[in-house]
């Protein structure tokens, strides 16, 4: 055993080492310094906190767009976005793989920005836009491909937290910053602010990123034809019944991760239109819910997966996402809302776990499996969502008055249509998905034979390989994230 992880770092190391010599021959397109974790951290902070700038404007815009069914509509822009990000992010891998980094960086950052501007200019072009930049929505994966190519295994798992972290720093300061100069001086101004920065970001990555992955080390030369099994989004899912327990994992993430895709989606609205949350409410609670969230999943993460193993983490994340969720559907105070936020940095645990038990248990072409999940909740989770508010009647007939809004509840102009008891039917829909989830999730094993089962896989996936999957030996598959859980 420790000899083949010897073997695994020697090869990684000699495949860093290769990379290094090609760079300094001159292998690396233009760019400031060597290609580093700290060009894909300001690449990262960057588009995301243009984007955190306009959690607030974005709301207004919505029910001034679609005043008759906000829900549904954003539900659909929503699931559209995620269903061609599902659909487009394994061509773009598999392109980045053969064209290189940068080039597909500036794409999907360029392309992901693009709507920010026609805020102001059209709405309908806006929202029309942001459903198809979903297409290059997968800034994430290559952020995660970028970092893969220049570090070594054990240096990973560091360089994908850290990140991870930049991201959530970025949407805990920018929606509350974003609040208060649109409520000082304007939603223009935001807007120019956002845009700036994108172009910012843009200009960054044109001007200073270096390539990671040197034309000498790419599988082939440009123009080197890409097989359809490597651009099929449904490939891995089309193996997922070939492993019992892979099958337990892959149910228990699709419904646990089909509410909380459609959560993201339409919950800050919800907090606007339905909560009476004013735009700096929203921006503080998204704040106060990614500090702890942070908190959650790196030192209450780490102590319960030491203490109570990694099965029982999963179990008692789901547990909580279930209390999180009903919560949110009976919920009909803001101060329960706050209450409930608490409990749902509690439930980030669930995915984190899920993560280390799929590394723990599934070879490297499964753990594909539980990202296509993911990017197919991604589509699915808002448009159900959206669709069971629209048939449950939850709608807002007059957005609370901006001016004197400041976090406090408004005056009874503030109403919403409300033909049922429950004030959020899509939250309890979610968590009697996730119960089931976490009775799926008792049939999985605390401890598999990896070593046997993954020779059972590779019998089945043994003539399916790629000729451009240049994966070192031992190398860690980037953390499952997908960009439109923004």
């Amino acid at each position: 055993m420790t000899q083949g992880k010897k073997k695994k770092r020697a090869a990684n190391r000699s495949i860093m080492l290769a990379k290094k010599i090609i760079i300094k021959d001159g292998g690396t397109p233009q760019g400031i310094g060597s290609p580093s974790v700290y060009h894909a951290v300001i690449v990262i902070f960057l588009e995301f906190f243009a984007w955190g700038l306009l959690t607030a404007p974005t709301l207004v815009v919505l029910h001034e767009t679609f005043p008759k069914h906000t829900f549904l509509m954003n539900g659909l822009i929503q699931g559209v976005k995620g269903l061609l990000s599902f659909l487009s992010a394994p061509l773009i891998g598999a392109l980045s793989d053969v064209w290189g980094r940068k080039s597909f960086l500036l794409l999907t950052v360029f392309f992901t920005c693009a709507p920010i501007p026609l805020m102001k200019i059209s709405p309908w072009w806006y929202f029309a836009v942001i459903s198809v930049s979903g297409v290059f929505a997968v800034t994430f994966s290559v952020v995660f491909a970028y970092v893969a190519d220049i570090t070594q295994e054990h240096e990973r798992s560091m360089a994908y937290g850290l990140v991870s972290a930049t991201f959530a720093a970025s949407l805990v300061t920018s929606p509350a910053i974003g609040a208060y100069l649109g409520r000082v001086y304007g939603d223009s101004l935001v807007v120019v602010l956002a845009t700036a920065i994108a172009l910012l970001d843009i200009c960054f990555i044109l001007v200073a990123v270096p390539e990671s992955l040197p034309e000498k080390m790419r599988p082939a030369s440009w123009g080197a034809p890409i097989s359809w099994e490597q651009a099929d989004p449904f490939a891995s899912l089309k193996k997922v019944g070939q492993d019992s327990i892979v099958l337990l994992i892959c149910i228990t993430v699709f419904l646990s991760y089909l509410p909380e895709a459609g959560q993201y989606s339409s919950f800050f609205l919800y907090l606007r239109q339905i909560m009476k949350f004013s735009p700096e409410s929203v921006a503080a609670f998204i704040a106060v819910l990614g500090i702890l969230s942070i908190i959650a999943q790196t030192i209450v993460l780490s102590l319960l997966m030491r203490s109570i193993g990694n099965k029982n983490t999963i179990l008692l994340g789901l547990g909580f996402q279930i209390l999180q969720l009903a919560w949110y559907g009976f919920g009909s105070e803001p101060w329960m809302m706050w209450a409930a936020g608490a409990v749902a940095a509690m439930s980030s645990i669930t995915f984190p776990a899920v993560s280390a038990l799929v590394s723990r248990t599934a070879d490297a072409d499964q753990q594909g499996m539980i990202t296509g999940i993911r990017g197919l909740c991604n589509g699915l989770g808002p448009a159900l969502y959206g669709f069971i508010f629209y048939i449950f009647h939850v709608e807002l007939k007059e957005l609370p008055i901006t001016g004197t809004d400041l976090g406090t509840n408004t005056s009874p102009q503030h109403h919403f249509e409300q033909n049922s008891i429950i004030p959020g039917p899509p939250f309890l829909f979610g968590a009697c998905s996730v119960l089931l989830a976490l009775l799926v999730a008792l049939f999985i094993p605390e401890h598999t034979n990896l070593s046997l089962r993954s020779s059972s896989w590779r019998k089945h996936c043994g003539s399916h390989s790629h000729p451009h999957n240049t994966q070192a030996p031992g190398e860690a598959k980037e953390p499952l994230l997908q960009d439109t859980n923004v």
